[in-house]
């Protein structure tokens, strides 16, 4: 058996060794032999690129970026692009193997993709982020497309990012070639419901979890760490369905109200990267606000949060997972040993890739379904995913998150079988 990695090391490489460790946990339990595990520990293929951009002041800067892989055996690989200065190769081949995860889970035709480039979106005008995203897809052009690799949407990535890298790769092949990214604006063949896809799943799972430990959401405690595309919709379902969303943090700090926040107000005060502290006096920090007491809290914003160091003071009686990787092995036992009901990203924020592969669909068939239609599918896919994982929590005796890499696994690993790749 693995040893769980210690927080002493890297972040990145902390993400990377976690997710295997859990990975080899689920191989193990279902049977399979210790090739298996060699094969989907890590991605198959990973892209190191370099992709000069005439910046605004005439000079060219060059920037890094990345492309994983993690298996096709099932079909084509999926997984969005995130241009962030901390993006790291083992972060991407991590996320890489999450979507792996995701699309297992529910019961997509694909494995995982995942891509990033090394840069500060904040700090790029308009102009050189379309020169950035054109470049980012020159230099991958030959190993993805619509049945190959197809990307979508990530941190401070958006639509219109999208519909540039669409344009690129479609003046590169000669025909439009929709299908190839998924996350587009709606004229360009994008799927409605998109945008709040990923929210929409993360509440899916917490009305079903409240649901197996016989509570109500209603009047629940909520903490929402990040404020972000996914957590501010987070917020604002919850507080329409009647929950109380007592505290709320972005990367400059918290606010926290056992009364209740104005949702509403503080959802339209958020800048376009997820931004609304600054505009408060009285805040408290982001590891203050997740030890507070509350009913369900759920990390959206970055990876490991919860570690060995604070889970012991985490105060939830659920938590739900909507950042990829915001707690850590260790994190998760200490949780679990604590009777809290941890949902794991790979299930509780798979509703964007749900949705991806809706409008992936809807692009190869030429037929697009209204919002309703893609909720009422979104909702009964995360339903059935959900209870596809607490059974094997229960059948195999574990918590939830080697569940969810049980229930995940089983697709690629048998297909890889199949293949006769192992």
């Amino acid at each position: 058996m693995a040893t769980i990695p210690n927080h002493q090391q890297s972040s990145t490489t902390l993400l990377l060794e976690s997710a295997q460790h859990t990975m080899r946990e689920a191989t193990e339990k279902l049977g399979y032999p210790e090739e298996m595990f060699e094969l989907l520990k890590e991605p198959i293929r990973l892209t190191t690129i370099r992709i000069p951009v005439r910046m605004d002041n005439g000079r060219t800067k060059v920037f890094t970026g990345y492309r994983a892989q993690h298996n096709d055996a099932v079909g084509p690989t999926k997984g969005g692009v995130r241009f962030h200065p901390s993006v790291t190769e083992e972060e991407v081949k991590s996320l890489a193997l999450w979507m792996s995860l995701k699309c297992g889970i529910n019961d997509l035709p694909y494995g995982g993709g995942k891509g990033g480039i090394i840069c500060d979106p904040r700090q790029m005008s308009f102009g050189e982020l379309e020169r950035l995203s054109r470049g980012y897809v020159r230099a991958i052009s030959q190993v993805v497309g619509p049945t190959k690799d197809i990307p979508a949407p990530d941190v401070y990535t958006n639509s219109q990012i999208m519909a540039w890298m669409m344009d690129e790769y479609s003046r590169i092949r000669e025909f439009d070639s929709p299908g190839f990214i998924t996350g587009k604006p709606v004229v360009l063949g994008g799927s409605q419901g998109r945008e709040t896809a990923t929210a929409r799943g993360v509440i899916t799972c917490i009305e079903e979890a409240v649901r197996v430990r016989n509570k109500s959401l209603e009047d629940a405690r909520i903490i929402i760490q990040g404020f972000g595309n996914a957590g501010s919709y987070i917020a604002t379902f919850l507080h329409n369905k009647g929950a109380k969303v007592i505290g709320i943090s972005d990367v400059l700090g918290a606010l926290y109200d056992p009364d209740g926040l104005d949702i509403p107000s503080l959802s339209e005060r958020r800048d376009s990267f997820g931004m609304v502290t600054n505009q408060f006096q009285h805040t408290i920090t982001n590891e203050e606000l997740m030890e507070k007491e509350c009913d369900i809290l759920i990390p959206a914003a970055i990876s490991n949060q919860i570690t060995a160091r604070n889970a012991d003071r985490i105060q939830a009686k659920v938590v739900v997972e909507a950042a990829n990787g915001p707690t850590t092995a260790q994190a998760t036992k200490i949780l679990t040993d604590n009777d809290i009901l941890l949902i794991p990203d790979v299930l509780a924020s798979s509703g964007g890739v749900i949705v991806s592969y809706f409008e992936w669909v809807q692009n190869n068939q030429g037929y697009y379904w209204p919002e309703d239609e893609i909720d009422e599918k979104l909702h009964t896919k995360m339903v059935q995913s959900f209870h596809k994982v607490y059974k094997a929590a229960t059948r195999y005796k574990t918590d939830m998150r080697t569940a969810a890499y049980i229930a995940g696994t089983r697709k690629m690993a048998e297909a890889s079988r199949f293949r006769g790749w192992v």
